[in-house]
């Protein structure tokens, strides 16, 4: 398989496991691994944001942005459209650099770290994602596995067993042999998390991963990724649009809008009629999910929110006549 790849290639396309024993990991995550079995307390956060400003030439997305990501959590970030939560992903990405505030990995600057180093602890699935002309199904899922190659280590039966495993996880292991630019968005989608699972970091970050994907492959997408949260520990962020979604497989949610966290904790805690209408603007009852007891977002019908509108105009003719 074709393993070569470049700094940049890595950086725009960094992303968790399937099976991985201790032999299979790298220092970083043995230490953290050794840390929860052994009761030892963490000192802090590994990944956190402290008072970030983030914007785009001259455009200011968000200012004094700070959040933590609790270890061993799958948070999902959730708001309306522009209000920053792809922003905020790529900035603890480093992707993006502030232009006020630090991101923290592990305590130290993500900045100052070297991108190998980082791609071995954080992986990354932006939320488009660029092939190179005439690559396989098989050698992309392979380069995932390039932050864990060096001199003293090559390409090896580990890695191979790590591909297969991660296109049979997400089950593109059958489109092995294709050409990556012939398949579906939702095939190609598939694809790109294959390889960053096979990536294996601790800390695995997706911006919007079930786009693309019709319901069976995005319950099948979001059921892989709380198999490796609650399975393996892996700290897993994700950007979901779907508020149904986030609070059904989220142990932490965090609620934006305008640049701004305006809620953050637990899906039940923070799911309520008021805060959906306080960020997204609309009505709705907050139900529990007769599947799983967590809430369920139940839109208000068109015809009760059409009325409600309606209602102050018809209040303020009548106090005109």
């Amino acid at each position: 398989m074709t393993t070569d790849m470049t700094t940049e290639d890595m950086t725009r396309t960094q992303p968790v496991d399937t099976t991985r024993t201790e032999d299979d990991m790298d220092k970083d995550t043995r230490q953290t691994v050794a840390s929860r079995t052994s009761g030892a307390p963490d000192q802090r956060e590994r990944l956190m944001a402290e008072g970030l400003t983030l914007a785009y030439d001259r455009r200011t997305v968000a200012e004094e942005l700070s959040v933590t990501i609790p270890d061993h959590s799958f948070t999902v970030i959730v708001g309306p459209n522009a209000c920053g939560k792809s922003t905020l992903l790529r900035a603890l990405s480093r992707m993006l650099k502030p232009t006020a505030g630090s991101v923290l990995l592990d305590g130290q600057s993500i900045g100052s770290l070297r991108a190998k180093k980082v791609a071995r602890t954080l992986g990354l699935l932006p939320q488009s994602s660029i092939a190179p002309d005439g690559i396989t199904v098989a050698d992309l899922v392979a380069r995932g596995r390039y932050p864990h190659q060096g001199l003293l280590r090559q390409w090896s039966e580990t890695d191979e067993r790590i591909v297969d495993e991660s296109m049979a996880a997400t089950g593109v292991a059958e489109l092995a042999d294709r050409y990556v630019d012939e398949l579906s968005g939702g095939q190609r989608q598939r694809v790109w998390i294959a390889m960053a699972i096979a990536q294996q970091t601790p800390l695995l970050l997706l911006d919007e991963p079930t786009t693309y994907l019709d319901i069976q492959h995005q319950i099948d997408v979001l059921d892989l990724c709380a198999q490796l949260h609650e399975e393996q520990g892996r700290t897993l962020v994700a950007v979901l649009h779907d508020l149904n979604h986030a609070a059904r497989y989220a142990t932490h949610l965090i609620a934006m809008r305008g640049g701004e966290v305006v809620a953050e904790g637990a899906p039940g805690d923070v799911v309520t009629a008021e805060l959906v209408e306080r960020v997204f603007g609309l009505r709705c009852q907050v139900i529990d999910d007769p599947e799983t007891g967590t809430p369920l977002v139940i839109p208000a019908a068109r015809r009760s929110r059409t009325a409600r509108a309606e209602a102050p105009l018809a209040t303020a003719a009548v106090n005109e006549s």
